[in-house]
Formats: structure tokens, sequence, C-alpha cells
């Protein structure tokens, strides 16, 4: 019986458009679809084996786990999971990987390789739809294995003899050195002919040469270099490649606090998140995923500025409505399971800032102008004229009441400030006079009321004694010179007052039982963004050995894979949250650009 591993087991496949999560035995627990916002049909990951899983190993006895693997590794800088055994038959290897595509069927492919001695495998794919919860119609159609729910299908393709038992689809079969197998499953609308049949070997190749080609187009070759690839092979893998749309992670409800309720679905697009990977791929050589995420949210906001959205749907829906999954027991008990995400129509001020800083720096590298992109910054500071002063959720979406935060004032003045500058390049028109006042305003509202003096640090928001490490970024923006009293200590208020035991960073105090500032019950682990940004900000002034050593911390709490989550609990030791998450994966990036362009690495 197989049972969820710890969320850094898991290794990441995907093809642009969904993905999958891969346990170290084996066992595929997580695909939604055709898309990443889809139902799952191995929902595994947040239930049981009932609720759909497909594992491929070693064959073993059923009253004993499945055997690990003992190594495994991605092919060269690329998405194609390679997982091996040594067993006292011998050594056998499992290929993983989901062919990039434009409109064929999506698929997953796993390829069983024989190494050495002659190696008893089991292949167990048991198929659920809707989450986990409806069991679909399987049978043969000329000598393919398909199953049908509703409007979904899915093909599974194979050499090795397949049997039903139990409702799961199985084959038994022994591999050789040099022999390969390979399975494959497609899906397809149910209403539509059947997939083509899948050609493994060739859709391999294929695999690799999309992956060995992109990764070239890198332009970061610095002592980090094996990180910072992993990290954009993550980031491109989040990308919903028809629209452009960028998820936040390929998953819902992993949750922040095991056992607990901060359970969230990430699989949609978060101007905030999306924003700040477009920054991370301009500055590593990547324009076109730059260019495409600006159409994409051309787009999605369309001619509604006004009511700008904090997170669309992939490919720009706006209703994202919140649901519970209620017959999923949950990721190690953690519910609930949620699909959908009620957070979509906060108010955020501090999104106006990171869109427009990722639409600055997209002109600033080169991107061809976009007049609509341009009219659409215009339009998001006329907004802000009337409403940068009023209370909002904040970057964290609280669930409680609104506050003046801090970290969303400046991201305003941001939005402000790169606006003026497009304006003083002279590809845009607008009150230059008027909006430099403006700038003015906000930056004298926050140092006069965001900024507490006996304590010599910026706060969580106007009025509190709270810190948040959000506040963190306000160098990083130009807020503040790096050398201001005034953020020298702020960084050493947060260090003191939000690190954990093993100096990693929390986002803001949170109350346990009681509800806190976000309005829950509980706490969470450290954020590992947030940590990479005290590394970033210790850089910036002059600590380079500190923020090397902490960078470098940080970069052992990767999995094995490279992978990680939102979060690291300091109790539990291990990541939590969902994952992967390009909400780490983009500052790892871009404090190993930093450090290496002050020379603080070592060796």
């Amino acid at each position: 019986m197989h049972v969820a591993g710890r969320i850094e087991d898991y290794a990441l496949i995907g093809d642009m458009q969904t993905a999958a999560l891969v346990c170290r035995d084996g066992t595929v627990d997580w695909l939604c679809l055709p898309r990443f916002d889809s139902h799952a049909i191995f929902a595994g990951l947040l239930g049981t084996e009932e609720h759909g899983f497909w594992r491929l190993g070693p064959a073993h006895s059923p009253d004993a786990p499945p055997p690990t693997a003992a190594r495994r590794t991605y092919r060269g800088d690329s998405l194609i999971l390679e997982s091996e055994w040594d067993t006292p038959r011998g050594t056998v290897r499992v290929t993983d990987f989901m062919p990039p595509r434009d409109t064929d069927a999506p698929q997953l492919v796993r390829i069983v390789e024989g190494v050495s001695g002659r190696v008893p495998m089991r292949s167990a794919l048991r198929m659920r739809f809707s989450y986990g919860r409806v069991v679909p119609w399987v049978h043969k159609v000329d000598g393919r294995t398909v199953a049908v729910a509703g409007p979904d299908s899915v093909w599974l393709d194979t050499d090795a003899q397949t049997f039903g038992k139990d409702l799961t689809t199985y084959s038994d079969f022994t591999v050789a050195p040099g022999e390969r197998i390979a399975f494959t499953i497609s899906w397809q609308p149910s209403h539509k002919q059947p997939p083509a049949p899948a050609e493994p070997e060739n859709a391999l190749a294929a695999t690799q040469d999309f992956w060995r080609e992109w990764v070239e187009h890198c332009t970061y070759h610095g002592p980090y270099r094996e990180a910072v690839v992993r990290s954009l092979i993550t980031l491109k893998a989040l990308t919903y490649a028809p629209t452009g749309g960028i998820v936040a992670a390929p998953t819902t409800s992993l949750p922040e606090d095991i056992g607990g309720s901060r359970n969230w679905d990430y699989r949609y697009t978060w101007l905030r998140d999306a924003a700040i990977t477009l920054s991370s791929l301009l500055r590593t050589g990547y324009r076109e995923e730059a260019r495409a995420w600006r159409e994409w949210l051309l787009r999605a906001v369309a001619g509604d500025p006004e009511n700008l959205q904090i997170m669309y749907g992939i490919a720009g829906e706006r209703e994202l409505g919140e649901a519970e999954l209620d017959w999923l027991p949950g990721y190690e008990g953690s519910t609930p399971v949620r699909a959908g995400n009620g957070a979509a129509h906060q108010l955020q001020l501090d999104v106006y800032g990171e869109v427009t800083e990722a639409l600055h720096l997209a002109h600033m590298t080169g991107l061809a102008r976009s007049d609509y992109a341009s009219l659409l910054q215009l339009k998001l500071i006329r907004y802000l004229e009337t409403h940068w002063d009023q209370p909002d959720e904040g970057i964290w979406e609280v669930r409680g009441p609104r506050r003046h935060f801090v970290h969303s004032k400046v991201m305003v003045w941001v939005a402000v400030d790169r606006t003026i500058k497009l304006i003083e390049s002279g590809d845009a028109d607008g009150p230059l006079e008027k909006w430099r006042e403006l700038r003015d305003d906000i930056h004298r509202d926050v140092c006069e009321k965001g900024y507490d003096k006996e304590r010599n640090t910026f706060t969580q928001s106007y009025g509190s004694k709270e810190l948040d490490a959000s506040l963190l970024l306000i160098p990083q923006m130009g807020f503040l010179p790096p050398d201001d009293k005034r953020v020298i200590g702020t960084i050493e208020a947060i260090q003191r007052e939000l690190s954990t035991s093993d100096g990693f960073i929390l986002r803001y105090p949170t109350a346990g039982d009681d509800a806190g500032v976000d309005g829950l019950e509980g706490d969470e682990g450290a954020f590992l963004a947030c940590s990479f940004w005290m590394a970033d900000d210790l850089a910036m002034i002059g600590r380079v050995d500190e923020a090397r050593k902490l960078f470098e911390k940080l970069l052992a709490l990767r999995n094995d894979l490279g992978l990680l989550a939102e979060e690291w609990d300091p109790r539990l030791q291990r990541q939590v949250g969902n994952f992967p998450q390009a909400f780490s994966h983009v500052p790892l990036i871009d404090t190993a650009l930093r450090l290496t362009a002050s020379g603080a690495y070592g060796g």
C-alpha cells in the first residue's frame, strides 16, 4: 500500500499545459488533465490510493510498501525524470516525461529499461476522475485500454499485457538488460475519435531536443548555474503555453501547516507571481515568455483596468469560485481540500506595482513596444490616483480586516515611479508634474505613518507594531537606498523578530490557536521567498558573506532534484505548501544574480 510521500519526495514533469508529480517509489500521485486547473485523474496526493494513482516499479509483496528508487535525476537540463531501482534480481530504470504539445492530446510517457539482471515489474493504474470521486468505465478498444467518464477519456497504450482487477489496470512483466517497455496515457474529450497511438521513443527524443534548445538561451553562466537553470526550467514548466499565463504552482491544498486548514489552490495566474517570474526570465535571456505574458495580461485585463483582479485563470478567466472537496481527506489529514480560490476579488494594491515593474523591465530590456501596454500603465495610475490611500488585503491575501499595509503603499509608489520613467523616456504621454507630486505624496505618507521611530523599523501596516517580511523589498524596489538607516533598522528588526531557530524568515507573526492578522488559526513555516529577500538585502547593505551563507543554506533545502515548495517547516524539518512554487524559485534566481554580480560566492 502506497501512501503519499513527503512533499520533497516528489518530482515534477510537465508539458507546459499541465504537470504531474512522481514520488520516489514510482507513483504518480497528482495529475490534472488536460490543463493545470482541470480536475485531477490522480488525486492520491490529497487522499488515498482510492482517489487515483499510477505506480510503476519493481514488483513487491502487497503487504509491504513499494520500494523507493535508489537514485533519481533529471536527464541533463530537462524535465525528463530518470529513476533507478537496485533489486536482488538486478537494476531497472524508469524514464518519466510529458512531451511538450501544441494541439495534440496530452500524454504522460513512462519507459521501463532493464539495466542489469532480470527484474520483475508491475504497473498499477487506477484512474479516478473528478478529483477521485468518479470511477470511469474501463474497457478495450482495438487492443487499447480506455477509461471514460462524462466528458473525459484517457487511453493507455503499451505492448505489455494488461489485466483488470479491483477497478485497477495491472501489467506484470520482466525486463532484461537493454529491454525497453513503454506505457503511455493520453487524454482526449470522450466524444472525439481516439488519440493517435503513442510513439514513446520519438516523443522522448523530441522532448530532450526541446529542453536542450530552450536552456541554450540562458544568459547566466555564474557559479550557481545548476540551481538557476533548474529553477528556470521549473518556471517554464509552470507556464501555460497556449496563452502565456503562469500558474503559481501546479497543485492545490498542500498545507502550509501540516494537519491545519491553510490549504489553498495555486493553479491560477496571480499577477504578482507571474510578474516577478517574468522579471527573472527577462534577466536571464527569456524574452519570448515575456512577450507572451504581456499579451496574456492585456487580454485578461481587457478594457477594464479599474476592476483589475489579483489573479485570473490561465486563459484569463475571472470567476475562480472556491469550493471544498469534502470527499478527500487531505494531505496528511490537512483539510479542507479546496478547488478554486476565493481571494480572486480581494483588493491588493501592491499588484499594480508588480505589473508595472514587469512592464517597465520588459521595456528596458528591449521588448518591442506595445501601445496598449503603455496605455494600460497610464490607466492603472489614473485608478491609483484616487485609490492609493485605501486599506487593502495586502500581499499575503489576509482574510482578516483590510489594513493600510506598508508594502502595498510602497508598490503603489513603484507603479507611479515606473510610469513616470516611461513618460520621461518619450514612449508615453501623461501629466508628468502631477504624477511626480503623487509619487512624493505616497513616499511621504509611508515614511510618516508606516515607520516606527522608536524601534527604527517600518511596520506591517500603519499604526501597527508587527513586522512583515515584505518590508525587505523596500530597498530592492528603490523606495529607499540600501544605506538608509531606516532600511538597515528594518532588516535587523526582521532578523530579530521574524527569524526561525535555523535562521529562516517568517512572513509575519501568526497566533497559533487564535486568529492572527491574517484571520486564520494555526501557524505556518518559514516562507522561502522571504529568506531569499533577506539574503538579497544583506548583500545590498554590504553584509555579503552573511548573505552568501544564508543563500547556500536555502539551496540546501531543495530536494534532490532542485525543487522547492512554498515554505520550510523548522519544527518538522521538511518542505510545506504547494509544490513546486514559482514564488520560491524566482527569488532564488534573483539572489543568485545579485550575489554573482557582487562576487559574493564561495569558490
